[in-house]
């Protein structure tokens, strides 16, 4: 095996091909670590690049294009190889032009033939003499955001819309910074103070999220390495998505139903809660049996598995396996595009479209309908998602109260008082307000 085979420089490259080909990019690197042995800075450095590279890809296209005559006409290995090379040297100041050049020639010379060895080595040393082509020279103002922030026109366009300019411009700027480490503190087996020393006798950095009661952030080390975990003291969970399931107010003794579940973050919240002697239980639903069995997995590493009920089942379908005023509370965390996710899953924003949207829109609504019968009266039901964008939100409460007029809205709360000012009952959750993931929740209360 030759020596470029087990670089993080390479092993970005060839995941970055795997990627742009339609691979996740979280399990693509998941993958690779499991599968070579690297130390913390390699790792480091190879998460860094992956992500990098994804998240300011419009941004790197656009410095190489003056620079490759027919892009279309390369090896996607070859094209991902500059693009990452111009990421370590625009972007990572500690790396020098010089260590990152020699390496990718070292990698086009290891990996191609001579004429791509040759290829790659009159790009890097065109574009050093050239000089990179400036933002300026972009007319189109949209057009120019788009290269500057790596993002898609019509997702500026529409952010605008709903939330001004300079909200969408922080917004933006929000998304191409690295996405926090942050837990959620079991409850069922410990608590914040205890699993903070724990993890700070570990070694860690940690301090206590500003968001959530139960988070923590964790700003040095891997909370993944830890015994704590293993023993079920924490979950990785990001610190808007903590929010959702207070909202619930869940009682000890409730029957819950989780109706969109997998993995079973939310399920674990809510089951943490309750007191399987008082007859609390969750039934949490997914439509795959795969990740019916994932959310099994979850409630027994968080020692919560006797107050789940994990079970397969399309959430549009609740009526008929469940009659009407049978829970106390209901959870649907729907599906949706993501898009307040981009931090973590930087491959998003090039995936999605308005029409995505607009399409999970009607499932969104169907879910609610269906689940909305099976709510006792007097009991309530959240509605999440992981979006940003009003088309999965604030349109999909409002159709679903004008068509359910037994539902009132009530005031989405945090135990922190978040937003204690806005103008509005429910809770959105930008990616720049608190530097965690954008999310939007409802508080539907059955009269």
């Amino acid at each position: 095996m030759s020596t470029v085979d087990n670089t993080p420089r390479w092993l970005a490259v060839a995941a970055l091909a795997k990627i742009k080909n339609g691979a996740y990019s979280n399990l693509q690197l998941n993958q690779l670590i499991n599968d070579h042995t690297m130390d913390r800075r390699d790792i480091n450095l190879l998460t860094n690049m992956v992500y990098g590279v994804i998240q300011h890809r419009l941004t790197l296209e656009y410095w190489l294009k003056p620079f490759v005559c027919h892009p279309n006409q390369i090896d996607p290995w070859v094209k991902e190889l500059l693009l990452s090379a111009l990421y370590q040297w625009q972007y990572l100041d500690k790396i020098p032009q010089r260590a990152v050049f020699n390496e990718t020639i070292e990698i086009a010379k290891v990996k191609g033939h001579p004429g791509i060895r040759r290829f790659v080595t009159g790009v890097l040393h065109q574009m050093d003499r050239s000089g990179l082509p400036s933002f300026d020279a972009i007319k189109d103002p949209d057009e120019r955001l788009s290269i500057t922030y790596s993002m898609p026109v019509w997702l500026i366009n529409e952010l605008r819309a709903q939330l001004g300019q300079e909200k969408m411009v922080s917004i933006l700027a929000s998304l191409n910074q690295p996405a926090k480490q942050s837990l959620r503190v079991n409850p069922a087996v410990s608590n914040v103070a205890d699993v903070q020393a724990a993890l700070e006798n570990a070694g860690l950095t940690v301090e206590a999220s500003q968001v959530s009661p139960l988070g923590l952030i964790v700003t040095e080390g891997q909370a993944v390495n830890t015994e704590a975990i293993r023993y079920g003291m924490f979950t990785v969970q990001d610190e808007s998505a903590q929010l959702v399931v207070p909202a619930l107010n869940v009682q000890p003794g409730d029957h819950v139903l989780d109706a969109c579940a997998a993995p079973g973050g939310k399920t674990t919240q809510i089951a943490a809660e309750l007191d399987k002697d008082q007859g609390g239980e969750v039934v949490a639903l997914d439509i795959h049996a795969n990740k019916v069995k994932l959310i099994g997995q979850n409630a027994a590493r968080m020692h919560v598995a006797d107050r789940v009920a994990a079970t397969e089942l399309d959430a549009r379908k609740v009526g008929g396996e469940f009659g009407e005023n049978h829970f106390d509370r209901i959870l649907v965390d729907a599906p949706c595009s993501g898009l307040g996710l981009i931090r973590r899953k930087p491959e998003i924003r090039y995936e999605k479209q308005l029409s995505d949207s607009l399409n999970l829109q009607k499932i969104q609504l169907a879910i609610l309908s269906a689940a909305a019968p099976t709510l006792k009266k007097g009991g309530i039901m959240t509605y999440s998602t992981c979006t940003i964008l009003r088309q999965e939100n604030q349109d999909v409460i409002d159709q679903f109260l004008a068509a359910h007029p037994d539902f009132e809205l009530q005031t989405t709360p945090t135990k922190q008082g978040l937003k204690a000012d806005r103008d509005v009952q429910t809770l959105s959750i930008y990616p720049d307000d608190y530097l965690s993931d954008g999310f939007f929740i409802a508080c539907l209360r059955k009269k």
